[in-house]
């Protein structure tokens, strides 16, 4: 650990650089691969719709203090929306670890972020078994494995599958969960339709109410890929918008949630 403190200063070190700075010394971070970048997308998905988050970034460089500037892969926590570092911590840090991986650095910098009062660090080891490793303050380092969920009270609302952490369909998964809850406060797909089927038998009015379920999984389809950064063409946003099949917007509400282009939504049409 750096118990000499170094030269340099947060304001010292430019927006783009490649450098990360531990109690005034630099500390060099290269460019990640194409298996650390995808699952950080995978990741930065699965968080960025938990109704508790509120700011999320990658690569946001955090500086408690004027000697130390770190930058999780993805952060959950309080991001100015303005020039310059972030003047304080992330209270949820992810970091992804593949081969090559520097581990006394990355040693110091989850040291850095629990000293300056990070609540969760989750290390997402890539190369060999799939695990994460999980650092909270005064507290030993845990790890958990695929089929295990993750939690950061305060932080997150719901538990995160680890896999969803580097899974892009797992990602995906989590993500229509998660906008689904805030769309219609239902945990699932099916819930949300059982519930839509009883009350237009309760009220004796299937048929309005099925239009306006119909106009309601409408929007649905369109809030899902607009969250996951799908664009629709415009003839195609005009033909969910116009349509009232229910078994069809099921059908693309569903694809909705794990398509990776919008070609996939309409593909069995």
């Amino acid at each position: 650990m750096r118990n000499t403190k170094g030269p340099f200063r947060a304001d010292d070190i430019r927006h783009g650089s490649p450098y990360e700075l531990s109690n005034g010394h630099t500390v060099l971070c290269m460019s990640t691969g194409g298996r650390g970048a995808l699952a950080t997308g995978a990741g930065y998905k699965a968080l960025a719709d938990d109704p508790k988050v509120e700011d999320i970034g990658i690569d946001a460089g955090f500086a408690p203090v004027a000697e130390t500037m770190r930058a999780p892969d993805i952060s959950i926590g309080k991001i100015t929306d303005a020039p310059g570092w972030v003047h304080g911590i992330p209270e949820l840090a992810v970091e992804y670890a593949d081969t090559g991986q520097d581990e006394k650095e990355l040693t110091q910098k989850i040291k850095d972020l629990l000293d300056a009062g990070t609540r969760f660090i989750w290390v997402v080891r890539l190369n060999g078994p799939r695990r994460v490793e999980i650092h909270e303050p005064k507290k030993p380092m845990r790890t958990a494995y695929p089929g295990e969920d993750l939690e950061a009270p305060g932080v997150l609302d719901y538990p995160v599958a680890i896999d969803a952490l580097y899974d892009r369909d797992k990602a995906g998964e989590v993500n229509f969960r998660h906008v689904l809850r805030k769309l219609t406060g239902h945990e699932t797909l099916d819930g949300f339709v059982a519930s839509e089927k009883s009350a237009s038998k309760a009220e004796g009015k299937v048929e309005g109410r099925a239009e306006g379920k119909a106009e309601g999984k409408s929007e649905a389809v369109l809030a899902v890929l607009q969250a996951r950064g799908i664009a629709l063409q415009e003839d195609d946003t005009a033909r969910v918008k116009s349509c009232s099949d229910q078994a069809t917007l099921d059908r693309w509400l569903q694809k909705a949630a794990t398509a990776h282009s919008s070609d996939e939504i309409f593909s069995e049409d």
